[in-house]
């Protein structure tokens, strides 16, 4: 069971470069971000009233610290227990500390009990809420975490953004072009549900300790889809498969999905020589809805 801690003291001050003593643990992944980095991913957030914020892995606290000094209502969510513990010690108020892990929090229920900073004006109503995603992420499970938060979106319409620091190849990926070798199932699915922009490329030496790669922020903004997928199911499975054959022609590629693809793929009038790395988004949407208008249960 996670383990919610909420602090009832004012932040202290500690000296730069995280929690003395503790020392990363590679099972979690662990790289801490330097003041000095995490002051540029807090400017690119830009937190405004009327947000609150969930925040992937504070860890020893680099953006968590400058984040709660703007007032904004956070939910934090670590999964080492010594440093929630060792956080929640130095943490305001409107910091809620969460010990657990992100890929099985239902993090709606608590971000949905946060209320939002007040407006400097007393006879101002309180400004809507705008849920907002933050963190460094642990770079092993980075791809499925960014794959949680666009189906936590794509069921409940929650997040307005997810600003993120990611490995350079997962940003690459994320932002590639049909037909380069980057291109597959992660930037289809993201590209077709946000609309993603890098805003920063960090070196190794941003982090303690060094990882071996460079990382990259980038901000998927939700709420803004620039398609309109018919069925998430048909369209998620068709994507595995083509891009577990983007070798393979598409008219070979298609027929470990359905058996009418011949069919299909003379509907849409899309050479069925192509290879299925060269389609864009809205190509593989239009598939996917064909297959499903059919109310035919793809074959894998």
């Amino acid at each position: 069971m996670p383990t919610r801690t909420r602090t009832t003291s004012g932040p202290r001050r500690r000296p730069a470069g995280g929690t003395p003593g503790h020392r990363p643990r590679k099972r979690f992944g662990q790289h801490f971000l330097s003041p000095e980095w995490a002051r540029k991913v807090v400017e690119a957030v830009a937190p405004q009233p009327g947000d609150v914020l969930l925040e992937i892995g504070p860890g020893t606290g680099a953006l968590t610290r400058p984040l709660a000094e703007t007032g904004v209502p956070m939910l934090a969510v670590e999964i080492d227990r010594d440093l929630v513990a060792q956080l929640s010690r130095e943490m305001p108020p409107h910091v809620t500390l969460v010990s657990g892990d992100i890929l099985r929090l239902d993090v709606v229920t608590y971000l949905s009990g946060l209320a939002p900073q007040r407006p400097p004006a007393p006879d101002a109503a309180s400004p809507r809420p705008r849920y907002r995603v933050v963190g460094n992420l642990p770079y092993n499970i980075s791809t499925t975490i960014l794959m949680r938060l666009i189906d936590i979106d794509r069921r409940q319409r929650f997040f307005a953004d997810a600003t993120v620091m990611v490995q350079r190849e997962v940003a690459d990926r994320l932002l590639a072009r049909p037909g380069s070798k980057a291109y597959g199932a992660l930037t289809v699915s993201a590209a077709a549900r946000t609309r993603m922009t890098r805003l920063l490329d960090l070196p190794p030496g941003a982090f303690v300790p060094r990882p071996k790669v460079h990382s990259a922020v980038i901000r998927l903004e939700f709420g803004l889809p620039t398609v309109r997928i018919a069925n998430d199911d048909v369209f998620d499975r068709l994507i595995r498969v083509l891009f577990s054959a983007r070798r393979k022609t598409l008219a070979n590629a298609l027929r470990r999905f359905d058996p009418s693809a011949p069919a299909v793929l003379a509907r849409t009038g899309l050479d069925p020589r192509r290879r299925p790395g060269t389609l864009q988004v809205t190509e593989i949407v239009r598939l996917a809805e064909l297959f499903s208008s059919g109310e035919r249960t793809p074959v894998l």
